[in-house]
């Protein structure tokens, strides 16, 4: 449930979608709490969309937010965000946190694409995001991470994303950066002086028997194909702007 207790706001949103038997997706949940409002838009084709909505600032220092989104047997679903979040120091010291828990089941597909996560000065976040896929399902998702506002040192952001796929994990990887985080993480071997970072994961049954290589999206970004018929794409970049014109030309490759 939704509050505020003296260590912050605490907010939760679920989203279901399932297949409505008529050649499309229902979404029999969609519930949101606090700054987690989840919206309905016009559906296309046969995928259901939601945009999610903030209703207020934050996540702030103490904040524990959570969103929960599950995909049915031959539901589609797409998932974005109205806006970027930005991630703000509070009135005290904790660290604030956002756990994503992303479930497909086989013949499922999911597309989770929000817009940016910006770490303003003095913040201290840890974001989580974990995505249990069935054997079939598809998935297709972005994480945006940018240090800082225009002119502004970042906060502190830590950010975990996990995959697993018919019960094997194909990537679980963390990354650091910020004030207080483990040396090097702006070093030549991490992000090298850029302000933009972002992953792209895509699974889909195809990549089985048409896997993908390994390459070089330029200077800044790499392709690299994960265990089963999983791809990652990790770039960098120097602002948002650039960052996404990389990685939509990394998706468009993909599902060409």
């Amino acid at each position: 449930m939704d509050g505020v207790t003296a260590t912050g706001v605490r907010a939760a949103a679920r989203i279901t979608a399932r297949d409505d038997g008529r050649g499309g997706t229902a979404l029999p949940v969609l519930d949101g709490e606090g700054p987690l409002a989840p919206r309905r838009t016009r559906a296309r084709g046969t995928e259901a969309r939601v945009v999610l909505v903030g209703a207020m600032s934050g996540p702030l220092g103490g904040d524990r937010f959570a969103v929960a989104a599950e995909v049915g047997e031959g539901a589609r679903l797409h998932v974005g965000s109205a806006a970027a979040t930005i991630a703000l120091p509070g009135q005290g010291k904790e660290e604030a946190r956002y756990d994503v828990r992303l479930r497909v089941a086989e013949g499922g597909e999911l597309h989770w694409l929000p817009e940016q996560l910006i770490s303003a000065r003095g913040s201290d976040l840890y974001v989580t995001t974990r995505v249990d896929l069935a054997a079939g399902a598809r998935l297709v998702l972005r994480e945006e991470q940018v240090l800082g506002r225009a002119g502004e040192e970042p906060g502190r952001l830590t950010s975990r994303l996990t995959v697993r796929l018919a019960g094997g994990t194909v990537l679980d990887q963390e990354l650091a950066c910020g004030p207080g985080a483990p040396g090097g993480w702006d070093g030549p071997a991490v992000l090298a002086g850029h302000r933009a970072v972002g992953q792209l994961v895509v699974v889909r049954p195809e990549f089985e028997h048409e896997p993908v290589a390994a390459r070089m999206l330029g200077e800044g970004a790499a392709v690299m194909p994960l265990a089963g018929p999983a791809v990652l794409v990790t770039a960098v970049a120097a602002d948002a702007l650039r960052l996404r014109r990389v990685l939509d030309e990394a998706l468009e490759l993909l599902v060409r």
